[in-house]
């Protein structure tokens, strides 16, 4: 650290793991960062974003004034009390014209739990709206739906730090050591304690190298294989049926429809040599510890929720759960997926997952917010476009997202927010979706607020602010009350942490957690007094969060992904990230270092695949579904299988999301985003 300088202990802004690192400081800008060695996550560690998460914080393209669109379609500056003043009175007209229901509002995992429980409170006792929600929808909504139900509890089980005490490590959609790096780095020190590795995945990511089994599936075919565990497991006495009888339900139900996937017919389903499928069955359940680790690639299907049950099940009848080093552990996406979804940036619930029809639940809020929240279930982010192309919503708030870039099939959202009366985006970068904004309004970043984050784990944390905002960009939380207080609504803040304490207040699973008790370390929820630890591990002891204390088997099967390869789009399609960019890239590709990394959208295309279409890798190739052509160069590798090809959609030049299919899981409602058929046809070779 050089004279003159300061450092600021805070919570990455990058992925959900949670690492924690001292920003530097120097004449009110950050110049880099000290990873925090003591932090029971990172423990000194950082991934090649973390340290140069800064970066982003003081680029030029940062929106620094509050903008209203004029009658020429241009956005104009405009004072505070104008923007506020117009979209308070845009917004009461609107429902005062066609009711609450006629305006949604997306939170955003970018953004502090005090930022998303204003806005709760803005959209349920400001507007009176339940259409809430936020980017959980387009990665773990099926995770919430599937192990709420399974457990009782819809988060990760177990923690980070147990990680290295396991014996097995079954990882499935996740590409863990690009998305989760440091999550990795504790699973490479488990393996070299002796644990064993299982990667299953469609694609050869850089974990399948190293494992011990490594079973490549089709696409879209999660439910079979696992049912195929299921079945090798119960077959050759490996289940666990003392913990089935005295801690589960609907075992017999699960089984009559597991017991049909032989490892002969899982072979003929995902391509997985069954002996292989054997040998990982066997493996997982003979451990005493054993974690599954997914993401995306497991909930972004129309059977993302049955893919989730699928895991339970797996883990229940092997009684791999409540216990340390065992569990279901989704990693979650952003930095604040799990704080978002905890303070109820979802329709349908409240904050901390409580349900908004029981009455005492409807009193508690009651009390605190001035009225009763509404007791309808509201629209998730995925229907919205349909409900304004058929006039049921009319005006949308967004908060921290960019949908126009995340959502499949974007012709139709942009085609929605075209037909929109008003449109509200609070954000810090231009993205997609403020150019279809009549209202722009400038917030502050991370490192320039203050508040928490809940991480992967479960763990709430401390942010801190470090530097002050450009211009005259403003807190979320801030913009957000000032438009309740011109709509009649005063909330009172006058800083996070009386935030913080408010919501705690209400949700019991936070109601032990104190801005002064994680002031140096986190806590992970539940924790329900001042005097409470915290829970490192759910279900301690079999006793699960559901209302007979007792897990529940849920019996799934295969069904085909609702668009399959044929003749004219001969190719499997799946889309995901890679390791030095972060979703629509509007933070990560204004950092020099990692766009310098990689610069341009490109297609994964297996070497056969390649000769047969007379392709090399930098050759320009053109991916078309039903809905739509990207142009992109090929990388030719053989990490994607033949007769697939991968994307990413962190590219405002190829927006691989134009081709996805716009078809939804009934039970999450997040849509199928890793399988679309699509055909490839060559543009150009280079000389």
């Amino acid at each position: 650290m050089l004279p003159g300088e300061r450092l600021v202990l805070t919570t990455c802004v990058w992925c959900g793991t949670g690492c924690q690192f001292y920003l530097r400081v120097r004449d009110n800008r950050l110049v880099g960062v000290v990873p925090s060695r003591s932090h029971p996550i990172s423990r000194g560690r950082l991934c090649l974003k973390g340290w140069k998460s800064f970066q982003f914080v003081h680029h030029p393209d940062r929106l620094k004034y509050p903008m209203i669109r004029n009658s020429k379609g241009q956005l104009e500056r405009v004072s505070w009390e104008e923007a506020l003043d117009y979209v308070a009175g845009r917004l009461m007209e609107i429902k005062r014209k066609y009711g609450p229901e006629a305006i949604a509002v997306f939170g955003s995992a970018k953004c502090t739990n005090e930022d998303n429980y204003v806005l709760v409170r803005f959209a349920r006792a400001t507007i009176g709206t339940d259409h809430v929600d936020h980017c959980a929808r387009l990665c773990h909504a099926s995770t919430v739906a599937g192990l709420a139900r399974s457990f009782g509890s819809g988060a990760m089980t177990n923690s980070i730090d147990e990680i290295e005490d396991a014996e097995v490590i079954l990882i499935t959609g996740s590409n863990t050591s690009e998305q989760h790096p440091v999550i990795a780095s504790h699973m490479m020190r488990a393996l070299n304690r002796g644990a064993r590795l299982i990667v299953v995945d469609p694609r050869r990511i850089p974990m399948a190298r190293i494992a011990h089994i490594h079973l490549s599936h089709r696409p879209g075919t999660d439910i079979a294989w696992i049912n195929g565990f299921i079945n090798v497991i119960v077959n050759e006495g490996l289940a666990d049926m003392d913990f089935v009888r005295n801690h589960t339900t609907g075992f017999e139900e699960m089984w009559e429809v597991a017991k049909e996937y032989t490892p002969d017919v899982v072979e003929s389903i995902t391509g997985i040599p069954k002996e292989d499928l054997i040998r990982a069955a066997r493996m997982y359940a003979s451990a005493e510890k054993a974690m599954i680790f997914y993401a995306m690639g497991i909930t972004q299907h129309v059977t993302g929720t049955h893919n989730v049950f699928a895991l339970a099940n797996l883990a229940m009848v092997t009684g791999h759960i409540g216990k340390p080093s065992t569990g279901v552990n989704p990693l979650r996406g952003q930095n604040n997926v799990q704080g978002a979804s905890d303070l109820a940036v979802v329709p349908g619930k409240l904050p901390g997952y409580q349900d908004p029809t029981d009455p005492e639940v409807r009193r508690k809020f009651a009390r605190v917010w001035g009225v009763e929240p509404p007791a309808w279930k509201g629209f998730a982010s995925t229907q919205v476009s349909d409900a304004i192309m058929d006039g049921t919503v009319k005006a949308v708030y967004i908060m921290g997202e960019n949908p126009v870039r995340s959502h499949p099939d974007i012709r139709h959202i942009e085609e929605a927010f075209e037909n929109l009366e008003f449109l509200v985006v609070q954000d810090i970068f231009p993205t997609e979706t403020t150019k279809f904004a009549h209202v722009v309004l400038p917030a502050t970043a991370w490192g320039e607020k203050d508040g928490t984050f809940t991480n992967t784990d479960r763990r709430v944390q401390r942010v801190r602010r470090a530097v002050a905002p450009p211009a005259e960009a403003r807190d979320d939380w801030w913009i957000i009350q000032e438009v309740a207080r011109r709509m009649g609504d005063d909330y009172g803040f006058e800083d996070p942490s009386q935030i913080f304490d408010e919501m705690a207040s209400l949700m019991p699973i936070y109601s032990g957690i104190s801005y002064d008790r994680i002031e140096r370390e986190g806590i992970p929820w539940p924790c329900p007094s001042p005097d409470h630890p915290g829970t490192p591990y759910l279900h301690r002891d079999g006793k699960f969060n559901t209302p007979d204390g007792r897990g529940r088997f849920f019996p799934v099967r295969h069904v085909d992904p609702p668009e399959l390869p044929d003749e004219e789009y001969p190719f499997y399609l799946t889309t995901g990230r890679v390791g030095v960019h972060w979703h629509t890239g509007s933070m990560s590709r204004r950092i020099h270092y990692l766009e310098r990394e990689v610069p341009e959208p490109f297609v994964e295309i297996n070497p056969e695949d390649a000769r047969t279409l007379g392709v090399r890798t930098g050759d320009r190739i053109r991916v078309c579904s039903r809905r739509g052509c990207v142009e992109a160069k090929a990388l030719v590798t053989d990490t994607v299988s033949r007769g697939v090809v991968f994307s990413t959609f962190h590219f405002e030049e190829a927006p691989i999301n134009l081709l996805t299919i716009n078809v939804l899981d009934p039970i999450a409602l997040i849509p199928e985003l890793k399988v679309s058929a699509v055909r490839i046809e060559k543009v150009e070779r280079n000389a």
